[in-house]
């Protein structure tokens, strides 16, 4: 005859759990038998798994991302001027006309400033 260890109560042979208090018995313990406890646990534990793999992805991207966008934020701020070949003014470097005389500045290339300007 089979007892609960916890409360007694009288089990059938093949019984791995206690029908009346739900811990495991002997029989249960030397099977492995697993409890809801345990499988939820084991879901926890691959779920914490598969978590951690998609946030090393997502950190990834994000970090590629940034340097994406700081690399066109400084190509975008640090453009060299446009010199006006007519009358010498410093233009932004994706101006098409010059804002002193208006000269077409197509195919004019960007100019670096002198050193000390």
């Amino acid at each position: 005859m089979v007892y609960c260890h916890n409360c007694g109560e009288k089990l059938p042979e093949n019984a791995l759990f206690c029908t009346k208090c739900g811990n495991k018995v002997i029989q249960g313990v030397q099977g492995s038998a697993a409890t809801p406890s345990d499988e939820v646990r084991d879901a926890f534990n691959r779920m914490s798994a598969e978590m951690e793999k998609a946030f090393n992805v997502a950190a990834k991207e994000l970090q590629g991302a940034f340097q994406t966008a700081r690399s066109n934020i400084q190509k975008t701020i640090y453009k060299e001027p446009i010199m006006c070949p007519n009358c010498g003014e410093k233009n932004l470097a994706s101006a098409t006309f010059c804002t002193k005389c208006g000269q077409s500045l197509a195919g004019v290339q960007a100019s670096k400033p002198a050193e000390g300007t």
